[in-house]
């Protein structure tokens, strides 16, 4: 079976290939195809250094994540902590601050510093801990009730982009640790090591501490690292594919000329209101179904969910202002650009980034994340003065354009009504007209003279030559009113055109499940 017997139609009806009107259309296609190539070249280009911009010389930007440590012990101990310190100091670790016990007097304030996001962490040595250990390296009882996970603690919230802060602060202070434990054993204030005589005595030398973590809000399930860039694009396509579906029920009802537009913005406002309230709905609860013994509660799960609704419903807000206003051809680079520039803003903390990255506090999507991982560590990032602000302007901006463009686009569809109604006027004047005329030319080329009853039978007779001719005549007559047609519908294209710059009613989309009787509505 060949291509032809399946699609015989496919190849009828075709000009030469140097045909001058197909030269034309394709010297047409080439400039669009040119042109719109470049278009997204250069888009996508930019796109892509926007996004790797910002993570690039990520690690040369830890110094930026500042981490305060007190020495509550005041004695060797600390003292190698900050020779450790000194060894790894560097672009590319966290700078430790160092501060006074009476800034924090006790291990609570420092919890209470990290939770304010003054500081990324905190280290601590515990008061004592020097002479501790310095007692159970020389004396046997001393080293058998030693504990070493009371010496030096560090506190930090995981929750808060956690696949960073583990490699940036965690793993850092970790290094620094063990960097101190060396510094503390090869240094001048760790006792007469030769009197460790017994066993117990040198398994203290051999691990004089273990650093404990007090995590503020544990992180660990694999899921949270798609929770700052592929969840954010989900929401973002979810809103976009159903916002298409709208655009093509108001099409396919043509609504816009019939409804009142008052009643247009409640409807739609409704709609998508119920749309991104299901939506966040499902959203965070696959994240809780995924949570794998993640420390959340329901008041949590419900919070989460009314931030992530209202972000959804912004970015339903957003592109429709995007189809409202922009041309068209622009739309889908709109789409992707703002999907871009919202996960970039997620992407890492801004102190990670060149400092121009910061723009990213305009978009929404950092500023659900923000509020986000102030619910899920109950409190400990409080950014809520600027990321609600910023989100309800965002609501009120866009619901104030979709608004808007509900009057825009019910003004143009009314035009576009009218326009329709006067194109198959012309066509119908245009036809009307021709035939008028074509009588009028064959009443002065043949007048009627009355002919006898002799006459009219033998015109009933006439040969197959004359019925051929009569048809001739009517194939002529065909092709001199398609003549008029296509000038007509070519002024009428034009002005379709010029109509359809004017206003976009938005992306479209065909529907899945549709209602008969269109007209009727």
């Amino acid at each position: 079976m060949s291509i032809k017997s399946l699609y015989p139609r496919a190849w009828d009806n075709r000009p030469p290939n140097n045909s001058p009107v197909l030269k034309n259309v394709r010297k047409s296609f080439c400039k669009a195809v040119g042109a719109n190539f470049l278009y997204l070249q250069f888009l996508f280009l930019g796109l892509f250094c926007y996004i790797f911009g910002s993570l690039f010389l990520q690690t040369s930007h830890i110094h930026n994540l500042h981490v305060v440590f007190v020495d509550y012990d005041g004695g060797a101990i600390g003292r190698a902590v900050l020779g450790a310190y000194a060894s790894l100091q560097g672009p590319k670790f966290p700078s430790l601050i160092e501060r006074s016990p009476s800034d924090f007097p006790t291990s609570i304030d420092l919890l209470e510093a990290v939770c304010r996001a003054r500081y990324w962490g905190a280290l601590y040595v515990s008061q004592g801990a020097s002479g501790r250990l310095q007692e159970a390296l020389t004396d046997s009882a001393a080293a058998s009730a030693y504990n070493n996970t009371d010496v030096m603690a560090y506190v930090w919230n995981e929750a808060l982009y956690a696949p960073t802060i583990d490699s940036a602060i965690s793993a850092s202070l970790q290094l620094l640790s063990g960097a101190a434990r060396v510094a503390y054993s090869t240094g001048k204030e760790t006792g007469n090591i030769t009197s460790a005589f017994s066993p117990v005595a040198l398994s203290v030398f051999a691990n004089p501490w273990e650093l404990q973590s007090i995590n503020i809000q544990p992180t660990l399930q694999g899921s949270r690292a798609i929770y700052n860039t592929v969840v954010i694009i989900l929401i973002l396509i979810q809103e976009f594919f159903y916002l298409g579906t709208i655009n093509g029920l108001y099409a396919q009802f043509k609504l816009y000329a019939r409804v009142d537009p008052y009643r247009i913005i409640i409807v739609r406002n409704a709609v998508s209101l119920s749309y991104t309230f299901i939506g966040s709905l499902c959203v965070i609860s696959t994240i809780w179904a995924f949570k794998s013994g993640w420390d959340i509660n329901g008041s949590q799960f419900t919070l989460s969910w009314a931030v992530i609704w209202l972000f959804a419903h912004i970015n339903f807000l957003t592109l429709d202002m995007f189809t409202i206003w922009l041309p068209p051809p622009f739309v889908p680079m709109a789409l992707v650009s703002w999907i871009i520039f919202n996960v970039t803003s997620t992407l890492l903390p801004f102190e990670l980034s060149p400092a121009f990255y910061r723009i990213g506090f305009i978009f929404p999507a950092h500023e659900l994340y923000q509020v986000l991982i102030d619910i899920w560590s109950r409190g400990c990032n409080p950014q809520l003065h600027y990321a609600l602000p910023i989100l309800f302007t965002w609501e009120l901006l866009t619901l104030i354009s979709s608004a808007l463009g509900v009057f825009r686009r019910c003004h143009f569809a009314v035009l576009g009504e009218e326009l329709q109604k006067k194109e198959f006027k012309e066509r119908l004047d245009a036809a009307v007209a021709f035939e008028m005329e074509r009588e009028n030319e064959m009443k002065q080329k043949h007048p009627a003279p009355a002919k006898p009853e002799a006459e009219q039978k033998h015109e009933e007779t006439l040969p197959e030559q004359a019925i051929s001719e009569g048809e001739d005549e009517e194939r002529v007559v065909r092709e001199e009113l398609a003549l008029v047609l296509e000038q007509v519908n070519t002024r009428q294209q034009r002005e379709q055109e010029r109509a359809s710059t004017a206003c976009n009613f938005g992306p479209t989309f065909n529907l899945p499940f549709s209602q008969e009787g269109v007209d009727g509505a």
